[in-house]
C-alpha cells in the first residue's frame, strides 16, 4: 500500500490504491490537461474587419480615368489602416472531456506523485497563525524539488498565509486545483482535509450517491400504496 510522510510528525499516512496505485494514462492526463488549459483562455482577442473599421464611405477616386487601380473604400484589407480578414474573434476555447476520463487523469496524476515518493500530507491544524517560517523549516526537511503545490481546504486560511509567500510554492484549494497543478508540480504537499476530498472527487463518491438516489415510483406502485395517479396533460 502507498503510503506518505506526513511533515511535523514522526508517521506516515496510508493513501488509498483506489486512488494513488492506479497506472499512469497518457493520453487521459494529456486531454484533460488541453481542456484544462484551454478552459483557462479568455478568449477575447479581436481584429476589426472592413465594415468594423470607421470610414471608408466613398470611393477613394472614380472608377476610370486616373490610371490607378480601381479602389471601391479605403477599409479594404489590401489598404493600410482597413479592416483584417480571418483575423481572431472573441470566443470560447473550451471543449468537453468526459466525467469517468477526467476522474481517471486525476488518478493518474496522483498517483505518479505517489509512485515517485514526491507526495506528503500537511497536518494544518498546526498552524495557529500564520508563520512564513514554520512553513520554510518544513519544506526544507521535505527536501523534495520544487516547484511544490500545496493543496488545503478553504478553511484552512492559517496554513495558506504561511506557505503562500515562499518562493515556487503554489497554494490551490481542493476544488480549485486541477490535473494540469498536479502534472506541472515536482512535490505535492496536500493536508490531511483536502487529501479526502481529493479522493471523493478522484473516485466520483459525492455525484454517484447524488445520481443513485431513490427513483421515482411508477403509477403502478403509486396505485398500490393507494395514491392517486395524476392525469397527463394533453396539448391542443
Amino acid at each position: 500500500m502507498a503510503e506518505a510522510p506526513m511533515l511535523g510528525a514522526a508517521k506516515k499516512v496510508k493513501l488509498d490504491e483506489g486512488v494513488f496505485a492506479t497506472p499512469f494514462k497518457r493520453p487521459l492526463v494529456h486531454e484533460s490537461v488541453r481542456a484544462e488549459q484551454a478552459a483557462r483562455r479568455r478568449g477575447t482577442a479581436a481584429t476589426k474587419t472592413r465594415g468594423m473599421v470607421s470610414g471608408g464611405g466613398s470611393k477613394p477616386w472614380r472608377q476610370k480615368g486616373t490610371g490607378r487601380a480601381r479602389a471601391g473604400s479605403s477599409r479594404s484589407p489590401v489598404w493600410t489602416g482597413g479592416g483584417v480578414v480571418f483575423g481572431p474573434h472573441p470566443r470560447s476555447y473550451t471543449f468537453k472531456v468526459n466525467r469517468k476520463e477526467r476522474r481517471a487523469a486525476l488518478r493518474s496524476a496522483l498517483s505518479l506523485h505517489a509512485e515517485r515518493g514526491s507526495i506528503a500530507v500537511l497536518d494544518a491544524t498546526a498552524f495557529g497563525a500564520p508563520a512564513t517560517k514554520q512553513a520554510a523549516e518544513l519544506l526544507a526537511k521535505w527536501d523534495q524539488p520544487q516547484p511544490t503545490l500545496l493543496v488545503l481546504d478553504a478553511a484552512e486560511r492559517d496554513a495558506a498565509l504561511s506557505f503562500r509567500n515562499i518562493m515556487r510554492v503554489a497554494v490551490l484549494t481542493h476544488e480549485n486545483v486541477g490535473v494540469v497543478d498536479i502534472v506541472g508540480a515536482a512535490s505535492l504537499l496536500v493536508s490531511s482535509a483536502a487529501l479526502e476530498a481529493l479522493c471523493a472527487r478522484a473516485k466520483g463518491g459525492a455525484r454517484d450517491a447524488a445520481s443513485t438516489a431513490e427513483p421515482k415510483q411508477s403509477a403502478k406502485a403509486k396505485a398500490a400504496d393507494g395514491e392517486q395517479p395524476q392525469p397527463e396533460e394533453v396539448a391542443d
